[in-house]
């Protein structure tokens, strides 16, 4: 799989492409399926496949204080996309030109002359261009025109109702992480670099790692079991405070893991962490020693659901993590 970044980068002896466009935020069973389709006819007509993605996403361009938490950022999308059958993703950055191109400029210009789209899958609700003016009947015109075929994303369903992003969110938000697991085919994770925080775990005697997830929303919060890939004899069990710590009065979504018998100095690391269980919402305590009794009685009950839901060699075997 080839990462490029921007249409800029593309190579100039690009040999045309089958295609789809979207934001794939979460990489879920519905996008997996159209993954399938594309490979599949890639493969038939010979030609490589690309995925096509933005950043930002338009409705974080046009509306950074009302677009809804991601449920993956890049990097995270990225490490999901690897699992699958596919040859290049092309990320293009979200600009203010890109948000003024006429509708029909990025057909001629992106989709024609660069990319040399023989066969595009994209929802019937896609829109693009400046003011959104282009859709899905626009898009078979220009393949009409061009030589292109346009198809609709197949629907996956669940349960009778459509595989979405904004229904793993609510899922989350409700803290049903089996149905969020089930709509992603795994279990939901994030990921981000150890560092250095303000030893207060250390010093209720639960050490945390304390996880950058360079991020201005999360799209669930609260206390849950999870599991820790990343460092040796990984998947490592713990539990995990996802949100704003308000017992000290923090501001900002910070994730703290206290992984099981673990002891070692992992500043620095990059790691992944699936969210298997929610056991709360977070609490403000009135002390400092009411918040230890309860982290002990979160840690007693996680380890309680691995004993319940057996050892965490299912997770490694690879049923699970993305």
């Amino acid at each position: 799989m080839q990462f490029i970044r921007g249409i800029h980068n593309l190579a100039a002896d690009h040999p045309g492409c089958v295609a789809t466009i979207g934001n794939f935020d979460g990489i879920h069973l519905g996008h997996q399926a159209v993954i399938g389709q594309l490979s599949e006819e890639a493969a038939d007509r010979n030609l490589p496949s690309v995925l096509i993605s933005f950043e930002p996403t338009p409705m974080e361009y046009f509306q950074p204080d009302k677009s809804p938490a991601r449920l993956t950022r890049l990097r995270e999308k990225l490490q999901v996309l690897r699992r699958f059958t596919i040859d290049k993703i092309l990320c293009l950055a979200f600009n203010k030109s890109l948000a003024n191109m006429p509708a029909e400029l990025f057909i001629k210009d992106i989709l024609v002359d660069r990319l040399k789209v023989r066969y595009l899958v994209v929802g019937d609700d896609f829109r693009f261009g400046k003011n959104r003016q282009g859709d899905f009947a626009m898009l078979q015109q220009g393949g009409e025109q061009f030589g292109f075929q346009v198809v609709n994303m197949h629907t996956f369903a669940i349960d009778g109702e459509r595989v979405s992003s904004t229904r793993i969110r609510r899922a989350l938000d409700a803290g049903d992480l089996g149905k969020a697991e089930r709509l992603l085919g795994r279990a939901y994770r994030m990921s981000g670099r150890v560092a250095h925080g303000e030893k207060l775990g250390r010093q209720l005697g639960f050490p945390t790692a304390n996880i950058n997830l360079h991020r201005k929303a999360t799209p669930l919060q609260g206390i849950f079991v999870v599991e820790v890939f990343g460092l040796e004899g990984e998947p490592l069990g713990g539990v995990a405070s996802l949100g704003t710590r308000p017992t000290i009065n923090g501001k900002t979504i910070l994730l703290e893991v206290y992984i099981f018998d673990f002891d070692q100095d992992i500043y620095g690391k990059h790691l992944q962490v699936s969210f298997l269980h929610k056991l709360r919402d977070e609490v403000k305590y009135t002390t400092l020693d009411a918040l230890k009794v309860q982290i002990q009685k979160d840690v007693d009950a996680a380890k309680q659901y691995f004993e319940v839901n057996g050892d965490l060699s299912k997770e490694a075997s690879g049923d699970r993590g993305c």
